[in-house]
């Protein structure tokens, strides 16, 4: 159902592609939009046990592409190092392909939007959260990504280059 990569030596095993989704602090969503053009929108996200949650408003381009279409992909580009005087880049990125719904159930929303208020402030109290979410719950729109096909890809100069650590 989904393609194989063609360069097998760039392809990043399924626990470095899982490393960049949970290092990523944004990605693109890309969904199928109004009069069949592709919609791809940048976005924040947090990714646990093989999901992506994102939060948003309740209507718009988003929602509306959405509830048409439950199909979806999303990338993260984890690195991007022009060589110049190579003409291309030190690439790393993950694709991941999958279902996509609007979250529905109060207790499974608080979870995911737990999960991204860690993510993006892991300093802040449990309280704290509590406040600022429950201050912006009624407007609050939760999605759920599910993947079903992740891939990830780097430069061949980053595949025959040892890692350093912390990149």
């Amino acid at each position: 159902m989904f393609r194989e990569m063609r360069r097998k030596k760039q392809i990043l095993s399924e626990e470095e592609a899982a490393e960049v989704l949970n290092k990523g602090t944004s990605g693109v969503l890309a969904l199928a939009g109004d009069d069949d053009y592709p919609y791809a929108v940048p976005i924040s996200y947090v990714y646990s046990d093989s999901k992506l949650y994102f939060h948003g408003a309740k209507s718009g381009h988003k929602i509306d592409a959405i509830k048409r279409c439950d199909k979806a992909s999303f990338c993260v580009i984890d690195k991007d190092d022009v060589v110049p005087e190579e003409y291309t880049t030190y690439f790393r990125s993950v694709i991941a392909f999958g279902k996509i719904r609007i979250m529905e159930e109060e207790s499974e929303m608080r979870k995911a939007i737990e999960l991204l208020a860690q993510k993006y402030y892991p300093a802040s109290s449990k309280k704290e959260r509590s406040i600022v979410i429950d201050r912006e719950w009624k407007p609050l729109c939760m999605i759920e990504f599910s993947i079903e096909h992740l891939s990830g890809k780097e430069a061949i100069e980053l595949v025959n280059t040892p890692p350093v650590k912390g990149n």
